[in-house]
């Protein structure tokens, strides 16, 4: 069973990956069918942090999907019928989501290093943190999203090969590859608009 659902959440993080990458809509909806197979996975492994946050990614996708579609609370339509356009993080806004990022990934550290036999909580607590800071870079369309997945990504290879979830740890790999790509493709959507 773990392993088909592993195959499951892989074929669907590369649909996710493939809408995210050209900065479509679509991607929120396998934002919401992905954590749940990650949740079952995760748990069965020990991955206490990363089980977690996926309930966190089942509501930001709500969020996202909501923002990307309608605008949030700003309503203008701008970037390609889009209701939010591609852009730069602003330094306050960086500075603020670092500090964030800082006092979760303690925070989780010290949850799993406490109340949880996790024997990963460093990389654990670190990857999850960092994904909360992503996803809603993600949601507000900050092109710096993908630099916090490419680290991510990588410290999840790692964690995944380490565990034995290798369909994930391929999946994070090639992740890591596309955000760099993904890098690229939105500074040039983010110039492109009119």
């Amino acid at each position: 069973m773990g392993t088909i659902l592993e195959i499951a959440g892989f074929v669907i993080g590369l649909l996710y990956l493939w809408w995210e990458y050209h900065a479509n809509s679509k991607l929120w909806l396998a934002s919401l069918i992905m954590p749940a197979i990650s949740m079952w996975i995760y748990f069965s492994k020990g991955l206490y942090a990363d089980f977690g946050i996926n309930i966190y990614y089942l509501l930001i996708a709500i969020y996202g999907y909501w923002v990307w579609t309608r605008g949030g609370r700003n309503k203008k339509n701008t970037d390609s019928g889009s209701a939010v356009p591609i852009t730069h993080i602003p330094f306050r806004i960086l500075a603020g989501a670092s500090g964030v990022f800082a006092a979760v990934w303690c925070a989780i550290y010290l949850i799993l290093t406490n109340f949880t036999n996790s024997t990963v909580p460093l990389c654990d607590s670190f990857t999850t943190a960092l994904s909360i800071v992503a996803m809603w870079l993600l949601a507000k369309k900050y092109v710096e999203q993908w630099i916090a997945w490419v680290l991510v990504d990588i410290v999840c290879v790692g964690l995944y090969i380490y565990k034995g979830i290798y369909f994930y740890a391929t999946l994070y790999a090639v992740y890591s590859v596309v955000a760099c790509f993904g890098y690229r493709k939105w500074l040039r959507l983010m110039h492109e608009r009119p």
